[in-house]
């Protein structure tokens, strides 16, 4: 892993273990509970909902993305010294 990428993955992890971080998830786990199947009204709203609710889950995902991304490059370079 080059430099740059280890203080790209460093300064996620930072941002990831702080209160703020953890609030606002919280918030946005709690905004897509919020949508119900009754709420919508035509097939526009319906694609507009949709649009909502890919943009939060994006949000509530992203640690677990960065999480993820930064487990394969250190497998593969473990890997690599086998």
């Amino acid at each position: 892993m080059t430099r740059e990428e280890s203080d790209y993955f460093d300064n996620y992890f930072d941002l990831f273990s702080t209160q703020g971080w953890k609030q606002f998830i919280s918030e946005i786990e709690d905004s897509i509970d919020t949508y119900t199947i009754e709420d919508i009204k035509d097939d526009k709203n319906l694609y507009s909902v949709q649009g909502q609710l890919q943009i939060l889950k994006r949000f509530a995902w992203f640690e677990t993305g960065i999480r993820n991304a930064y487990d394969q490059i250190v497998e593969a370079e473990n890997a690599e010294e086998i």
